[in-house]
């Protein structure tokens, strides 16, 4: 292992140092969620939509909200509530009177980091709005198509256990977040620390005092180090034969598309090189398969009934394919 890190083709010296202060600066606030951290710094290397999914008042919107702060760039976020509408998002068109025209008003879309919070709560009509900013990076209103600066990243929250005033997402939409990531209660231990923190009155002072450790411009070079990182056609074909068995599982209604290939590439690269490797390892590709693809696939109803879930097939699949060495 250590004459592989010695024959490194690619520097990662400054993506390992923006790895450990993103790390060190969201751990100062949230307790234990370590795989929750992981995804959401690989989602960011990775230049994908993340969607976080947990019960109310387990640190979602916190942890997007720590994210955003670590990074110097434009924050913006968006309550969904059901009598939102796309302008809301997006933005409109104002009539000027002293001009005698109209004049665009960007919505808070226009950001490089956007948290969306109970993105559940909307209709169709405003969850609609997203789709080509998300996919393209851009909008088009009145005819008119705007480009989003980039980094954008959409940082989007919702309950799974609440359905009353909901509405489900899409399955289009929830192919454009390169994870959904299941956020678990607390251990005794970590909840623990957590009520110490409160009742010292200390959790308020310590998220006012987090501190941007990262500028656009360190992302944007993070990410191209990223996509430079190593992947054996041997694996490549792997991420492959994962997806194409989702295409033909009779326990699955729906298969997962070709973009999801490309996201478990993409977000193993970013795996690989949050633990300095600029190569991929079948284990990247095994642990980013389950947060690329539950999502995105439908279990059967007979399959529904039996109560698995779309993480329990993702997992049998994977012991299913044979493990390229």
């Amino acid at each position: 292992m250590e004459s592989e890190i010695a024959n490194q083709r690619t520097d990662l010296t400054q993506l390992s140092l923006a790895v450990t202060q993103i790390r060190e600066s969201i751990g100062q606030i949230i307790v234990g969620q370590q795989d929750t951290i992981e995804f959401l710094i690989a989602g960011l290397l990775a230049d994908g939509h993340l969607l976080l999914e947990g019960v109310p008042g387990v640190a979602k919107t916190l942890s997007a909200k720590l994210v955003a702060k670590s990074i110097n760039a434009v924050f913006s976020r968006i309550q969904f509530t059901p009598d939102l509408m796309p302008s809301d998002v997006l933005g409109t068109s104002v009539f000027d009177p002293r001009t005698a025209s109209f004049e665009y008003k960007k919505g808070p879309i226009f950001g490089n980091i956007v948290l969306i919070d109970e993105i559940n709560r909307a209709p169709a009509k405003t969850q609609s709005a997203l789709f080509e900013a998300m996919e393209e990076r851009q909008i088009t209103v009145d005819g008119h198509t705007y480009a989003l600066e980039e980094p954008f990243l959409v940082l989007a929250t919702q309950n799974p256990i609440e359905h009353e005033g909901t509405y489900r997402l899409p399955e289009a939409q929830l192919d454009r977040f390169l994870f959904k990531i299941e956020i678990k209660y607390p251990t005794l231990e970590e909840e623990v620390i957590i009520l110490s923190r409160q009742h010292q009155h200390k959790l308020e002072d310590e998220i006012k005092d987090i501190k941007a450790v990262l500028s656009i411009d360190q992302i944007k070079t993070c990410r191209a180090t990223i996509k430079a990182l190593h992947v054996e056609p041997k694996l490549i074909e792997y991420a492959a034969k994962i997806v194409q068995e989702t295409r033909h599982n009779k326990s699955l209604y729906l298969g997962a598309s070709p973009r999801a290939s490309l996201a478990i590439v993409n977000s193993a690269k970013a795996i690989a090189g949050m633990q300095g490797r600029d190569f991929v390892t079948p284990e990247d590709i095994i642990k980013v398969a389950i947060p690329v693809l539950a999502h995105r696939i439908v279990l059967s109803p007979e399959k529904e009934m039996e109560g698995l879930t779309t993480s329990d097939i993702v997992t049998q699949i994977i012991q299913k394919i044979e493990i390229p060495r």
